[in-house]
C-alpha cells in the first residue's frame, strides 16, 4: 500500500483548523500534519478529553487522519532560550509576557513540550515532529576561533535540557522526530551523528526526515537517509531550487525568501532539485510506510494552486517497491 499523503499545517497557521480540513479533504489529501497551537491546543486537549475528540470527529468528518503533532516552535525555544545565547526573535514563538525572559521562556517551553507528549497520547498520535534548539548554532562558522570544549558544552547543554522531556515520552509512549535544519544542534550529517551519540542513540529521539534541507548544504538525501534509517520517524516532502548564477551565494545574503538573487529557494514538490525518484527508492529500501507530509514552501506560487500540484506530484512518486525481482519471472524458462 501506498503511504498517506499528508498536509503540514504550519503554512496554514493563518486558517482555521475547520478550514484547512476543508480544503485539504477538497484537495484530496489523505491527512495532516497537526501544528501546535495554530491547530491544535494541546493543553485543552489535556484537560478537557472532549476536545480532543471533536478534533477527531471533525478531521473524520473530512476523511482525514492525523499521523504527528508539529511542536517546533516549542522545542526551539527549549534549546534556544540561554541567558547568553538568547535570541530575541523567540519572543514571537513564547506568551507575549514572556518577551525578554529568556529563562522564563525556557521554563514554559520546556512545559509545552511535555504537555505536548500527554496530548499526542489522548489524540492516539505517536510521533510528534520538532526542533530543538542550540545554543550553540551561532558559532557554525568558527571565527572568532571557537573551542571544542565550547561546541560539546552545547552538546551536553542540550542533552540536560532535553533528557526530562524524553522521560514524559517515553512514559506517553510516543516518539520525537527532529527535523534536521540550519539553527539546529543537528543541521547536517555529521552533527546530526553526534547529537544521536550524544543521547545514547536514545529511541526516544528520531528524524523527521525533510530532503531540502540537505540537497542545498551539499549533502545527498538518499546516503542520509540509508545510513539514519533506523531513525527514520517521519518524512516532509520539501523541494528547494539552486540558483548559484555567479552572484547567488550559497548563504542568502540576508534575503527574503522567493527573491531569484538568493543562491537557493524553497519551492514547490518538482519545481525544485531534489530527487525526489530517488528518495522513494530509498525510502522503499529502507521500509518506512509512514507518512509523506507535505510542507508546501513556495513564495513565487500561490499556495493552493500549490499544494493541490504537490498532491498530484507526490502521488505519481510514490510507488511501493517491488514484491520479486524483475528478472525472476523468466530464470525457469
Amino acid at each position: 500500500m501506498a503511504r498517506p499523503i499528508t498536509l503540514f499545517t504550519s503554512q496554514w497557521a493563518d486558517l482555521s483548523l475547520d478550514r484547512v480540513c476543508g480544503l485539504a479533504a477538497e484537495m484530496g489529501y489523505d491527512g495532516l500534519e497537526l501544528t501546535k497551537n495554530a491547530h491544535l491546543n494541546a493543553e485543552k486537549i489535556v484537560r478537557d478529553p472532549s476536545y480532543g475528540e471533536e478534533i477527531k470527529h471533525l478531521l473524520s468528518a473530512n476523511n482525514l487522519k492525523a499521523w504527528a503533532i508539529s511542536a517546533h516552535l516549542d522545542g526551539q525555544c527549549v534549546g534556544d532560550a540561554q541567558r547568553w545565547a538568547y535570541d530575541p526573535r523567540l519572543d514571537n514563538f513564547a506568551p507575549k509576557k514572556l518577551a525578554g525572559k529568556p529563562e522564563e521562556i525556557q521554563k514554559w517551553a520546556i512545559e509545552q513540550m511535555m504537555i505536548t507528549a500527554h496530548a499526542a497520547q489522548a489524540m492516539d498520535i505517536h510521533i510528534v515532529t520538532f526542533f530543538m534548539g542550540s545554543p550553540i548554532w551561532k558559532f557554525w562558522y568558527s571565527f572568532p576561533q571557537t573551542p571544542e570544549e565550547v561546541i560539546e558544552e552545547g552538546y551536553q547543554k542540550e542533552k540536560e535540557l532535553w533528557t526530562p522531556i524524553f522521560d514524559e515520552f517515553d512514559q506517553c509512549h510516543v516518539r520525537l522526530a527532529l527535523e534536521v535544519h540550519p539553527s539546529e544542534i543537528a543541521f547536517d550529517y555529521w552533527s546530526t551523528q553526534r547529537l544521536l551519540e550524544t543521547f545514547e542513540f536514545r529511541p526516544t529521539l528520531g528524524i523527521n526526515f525533510d530532503p531540502s534541507h540537505l540537497c542545498w548544504q551539499g549533502m545527498d538525501p538518499a546516503v542520509f537517509l540509508y545510513d539514519f534509517r533506523e531513525r527514520i520517524y517521519h518524512v516532509h516532502v520539501k523541494d528547494v531550487k539552486k540558483n548559484l548564477n555567479g552572484r547567488n551565494g550559497i548563504l542568502g545574503s540576508h534575503i527574503a525568501f522567493g527573491d531569484q538573487r538568493r543562491g537557493w529557494n524553497f519551492v514547490s514538490p518538482g519545481h525544485g532539485d531534489v530527487d525526489f525518484d530517488n528518495m522513494i527508492r530509498m525510502l522503499n529500501q529502507i521500509h518506512y510506510t509512514g507518512p509523506l507530509s507535505i510542507e508546501w514552501e513556495d513564495s513565487g506560487m500561490d499556495r493552493i494552486t500549490g499544494a493541490a500540484e504537490a498532491l498530484n506530484y507526490t502521488r505519481k512518486i510514490n510507488f511501493t517497491a517491488s514484491e520479486f525481482a524483475f528478472d525472476t519471472a523468466i530464470k525457469n524458462i
